[in-house]
Formats: structure tokens, sequence, C-alpha cells
């Protein structure tokens, strides 16, 4: 009789060191984010299952997948290496996100830079407004039914624009369906006004879907982003503390690059351009502080304005504040909410 002392499970493949840091480098050219080496064992579990999906014996032959050399079974080449970079994205990042998050920065919108915005744009009687990296679409139906319902803006042509390297959350989004979760902080009147309620979620109504438009994007490929056009506000938020400071100077410029002049660039809380641009200035609102493209021929508001512009951009003069983004991510939490480069 065989004995069982002899008889084990296979093991289960290790992300070894070496494999990691190949893996690693792949996913930061790829997208930006940034993996450090304490996370190895987090990044070995949520990409396991690929492997199996694939028909992988180890990690090393999925690197090799991901540096373009895929591995070859039975004369099939088994996976390419950008489909499953973004496969591999997608396993490492929670989308984390409900509707009216972060209502002080959105009163801070509402009430003051809309209608800053709505004098800029007043000649054109057109507004758009991108949220980059944007999940399952919460934040873009806020923001729709922020400048539907602004008097400033009645009668004029309006489009939110929301992007995200997750097609999984971009399907949520179209669907335009959604769960108790994602009302975690919204008033009943908004979800009454702009939602019907149904056995299978709460469904948007289709004035909002009419100025919302969704479409895979890689914040690191800026020749896509022409797509969305020229903007008068981005909101990014919870996006740049995940990735790699290079990543997010190219982010910041393709940011830079499409807003109209006198723009505004909405962050995380924890999040700010110290140390990364300078092409931005600092406007004091309120409630909150939010970035502005500086307007042609000038770098601020005259003194008697009631925003306030900073001379720098790293803070108010006499701020010693060193509010840096962190360079680490936490892989059980999306890049912002946002999962997107």
């Amino acid at each position: 009789m065989a004995s069982g002392r002899g008889s084990r499970e296979p093991e289960e493949p290790g992300l070894g060191p070496e494999d990691f840091r190949v893996l690693r480098d792949a996913v930061s050219s790829h997208c930006g984010l940034e993996l450090s080496i304490e996370q190895r064992g987090t990044v070995e579990r949520r990409l396991r299952e690929r492997l199996v999906i694939l028909g992988l014996d180890s990690f090393g032959e999925y690197v090799r997948m991901l540096r373009d050399d895929p591995p070859v079974r039975g004369g099939r080449v088994l996976g390419d290496s950008a489909t499953e970079l973004d496969e591999a994205v997608e396993c490492l990042t929670t989308h984390e996100t409900y509707f009216n998050r972060e209502a002080y920065q959105l009163r801070a919108f509402r009430e003051e830079v809309i209608p800053m915005l709505a004098k800029q744009a007043a000649p054109r009687r057109r507004l758009a407004v991108w949220s980059a990296g944007c999940s399952t679409g919460e934040e873009v139906y806020t923001i729709a039914a922020m400048l539907l319902e602004a008097p400033e803006l009645v009668g004029w042509d309006l489009l939110v624009y929301g992007s995200d390297i997750s097609r999984r959350c971009l399907a949520h989004a179209r669907r335009g369906v959604y769960g108790p979760s994602a009302f975690r902080t919204t008033p009943p009147e908004f979800r009454r006004r702009w939602f019907t309620e149904r056995d299978s979620g709460a469904i948007i109504s289709d004035r909002l879907r009419q100025i919302c438009h969704f479409g895979h994007l890689n914040l690191l490929e800026p020749e896509r982003a022409t797509a969305v056009g020229r903007v008068d506000a981005v909101f990014c938020r919870n996006v740049l503390i995940y990735l790699e400071s290079r990543a997010r100077r190219r982010v910041i410029d393709l940011f830079h690059e499409r807003l109209y002049p006198g723009g505004v660039l909405l962050l995380g809380h924890s999040e700010s351009l110290l140390n990364v641009s300078t092409a931005f200035e600092l406007l004091h609102l309120r409630d909150d502080l939010v970035y502005r493209r500086p307007l042609l021929g000038s770098f601020g508001y005259p003194s008697s304005r009631k925003m306030r512009v900073a001379s720098k951009v790293g803070g108010l003069p006499g701020d010693d504040s060193t509010d840096e983004p962190s360079g680490a991510i936490d892989v059980r939490k999306a890049p912002g909410k946002k999962s997107e480069p």
C-alpha cells in the first residue's frame, strides 16, 4: 500500500525577485503604475489566476509574455504583451468610487469653478469636462448632474468625457446601473432626480447619458488623448499617488496640453503638483485648492478678485507644506478610484 507521506500537492508557481523586477518594469512602462518590492507577495496572489487562464506553468513564462516573447504550446502562441499588460493592471487594482465623493471639492466646483469657467467659455457656449481615470462612472455622472443644474449653463453644449484603462469598468459605466454602495454619501434628492429604480439597481437617466461619453485610454499614450479634444476642466482624483514620478510628469503635461487657457485641474485631497510641474497656478477657493492653466498673457487674477492665486504651484507664499504625492501604490486600492492611466 502506498504511503500518503510521499504524495504531495504540486506547489503553486512563485514570483521570484528577478521575475518581479521584470514584471514591475513592464507595468511601469505600460501605464506608470509603481510597484514596490514589498508588494511582491500581493502581486503574486493577484496574478496567479492569469497563469491558470493562460495555461502557463510559471511566472517565468508569464514574464516572457510581457516582454513580447510569449510561450508556444502545440503550435499556439499563448497571449500577447499589450493585451496581457492591460489584464495585469486590471488584476492589480481595485476600483473604489461612489457618487458625490469628496463633497467639499464638488461644492467648490459647483459654486465657484463653474461660474468662472462659464464666463471664460461664454463666447463659445460650450463647456467640456474630462474625468481621467473614471472607473465605473460615478464621478462622470456626478459632474454631468452639476453641469445640467448650473443656471449659468442653461442652453449650452455640455460634454463630460470619462476615460479609464479598465475596459471592465468602462462597460459598467456605460451600463449606468448602480447598487446601494454607490450612493453611500448621496443625498436622497440626487438619487430621485437622476435615477430610475429597478430590481436590477438604480439606472442613470437618459438626460445624464446624453452628455456623457466613455472611452478606453492609457494616460501614457498622449496621441490617443486627442480624441478627448480641448476641455475646460480635468478631474484626476487619486491617480497621481499611484504613479512613479516620470509618469506623473507626463500625465500632468498631457492635462496642460488638453486644457484651455484658464481651465482647471482638480486632484485628490492627498495629491499636489509639488515637484511635479510648475506649469499651473494654484487657485485658493473657499473650500478647496485647484490648479489652473494660466490665462494667455497673465499668470494671475487682479488682486480684487475673490479667488486668490498662489504665485508658486507648490503652495501659497510662505507655506512650508511638503504634502508630496506618495511614490508607493497599495495594490488593494484603485489608482484613483480610478484605475487609469
